[in-house]
C-alpha cells in the first residue's frame, strides 16, 4: 500500500500561544492531535503507513506515539511488583515512521532526506495542520490517469470571514467561514512519483519552488479538483472553528 509523507516541521508562528511548547500538529482539536485527524482520514481509505517529517519540538510528537499504545489500552498495574499487564487495546493498525529531518530545514529538504526510506515507490505527502474530507481513492485513481510525476489536491479558500442565510430582511442564520466560489489553492493531499526527487536538491529546497512550479512548467503537475471542506490550522481562530464542528458533531472531515 502507499505510504504517506507528513510534515510536521514547521514553527507555526501564527499560533505562538499553542506552539511555544508543543509542535503545530500536536495542537488538539476534540482532545485529539490534528496530526491524528490526518492519519485517520488517510486510513479510513486503508492507507496505513506513515512518515512524520519532524523538526521543531519533534521530541514532543516522539513522546506522544511512544506512549500511545499504553494510553489507548485497557491495564492491570501490580503495584508491589511493578507488573503491567495489558488487558485490551483500541490502538489503531498503523506504522508511523518518525523521522527527524532537522530543524531548520525546509519543506522540500524534508520529503529529499525521506527518498532513501521510500524505496523508488509512488507516495503521497500532506501538511500536518490541515483537514478535507477528500476521497483519497478517487486522488490516487486520478492521479493515475493523468501520468504525471506530481498531483496536488486544488481546494477553495475558506473566506475570511463568516456568511449570512438571509430570509427577507431578517437573519435566519449564521454560516462559518463557508468555502469561497473562485480560485484554487494548492491544499496539500499530493501524490508523487519518484522522479520528483530530481527536482530537490538538500535541505534548502522548497517543495512549492523547487518542486511544484518546475513540475508545472514542464506539464508534469496535475490538479485534482476537491471543492468540497479543507481547512488549514493557520491561526486561533482557525483552531476554534475545528474545534467548535467537532464539538457540535459536524466536522466534515471525519470520515471514519
Amino acid at each position: 500500500m502507499i505510504k504517506v509523507v507528513i510534515l510536521a516541521g514547521g514553527l507555526g508562528t501564527r499560533l505562538a500561544e499553542e506552539t511555544e511548547l508543543k509542535p503545530k500538529p500536536m495542537i488538539e482539536i476534540g482532545g485529539k492531535p490534528i496530526l491524528w485527524h490526518i492519519m485517520q482520514s488517510y486510513a479510513h481509505y486503508g492507507v496505513k503507513e506513515f512518515f512524520v517529517a519532524l523538526g521543531y519540538k519533534g521530541e514532543v510528537i516522539k513522546r506522544y506515539f511512544c506512549d500511545y499504545h499504553n494510553m489507548s489500552s485497557d491495564m492491570t498495574i501490580n503495584l508491589a511488583s511493578g507488573q503491567v499487564k495489558k488487558r485490551k487495546t483500541d490502538s489503531e493498525q498503523w506504522m508511523v515512521h518518525l523521522i527527524d529531518t532537522g530543524k531548520d530545514t525546509l519543506t522540500g529538504g524534508r520529503v529529499k532526506r525521506l527518498e532513501p526510506l521510500l524505496k523508488g515507490e509512488r507516495f503521497m505527502v500532506t501538511y500536518g495542520d490541515g483537514v478535507a474530507n477528500i476521497n483519497i481513492r478517487a486522488l490516487l485513481k486520478f492521479h493515475q490517469a493523468q501520468g504525471c510525476i506530481g498531483t496536488v489536491s486544488a481546494v477553495r479558500p475558506p473566506s475570511r470571514f463568516g456568511g449570512l442565510v438571509l430570509d427577507g430582511n431578517k437573519i435566519a442564520e449564521f454560516t462559518e467561514k463557508p468555502q469561497i466560489g473562485a480560485g484554487w489553492i494548492n491544499g496539500g493531499f499530493m501524490v508523487f512519483e519518484p522522479g520528483v526527487f530530481k527536482y530537490l536538491q538538500d535541505d534548502r529546497s522548497v517543495l512549492e519552488i523547487d518542486a511544484l512550479e518546475r513540475l508545472a512548467q514542464d506539464r508534469q503537475l496535475a490538479a485534482y479538483r476537491h471543492d468540497r471542506f479543507w481547512q488549514c490550522m493557520d491561526t486561533l481562530r482557525d483552531k476554534r472553528l475545528l474545534e467548535g464542528l467537532w464539538e457540535q458533531e459536524r466536522a466534515p472531515w471525519k470520515v471514519w
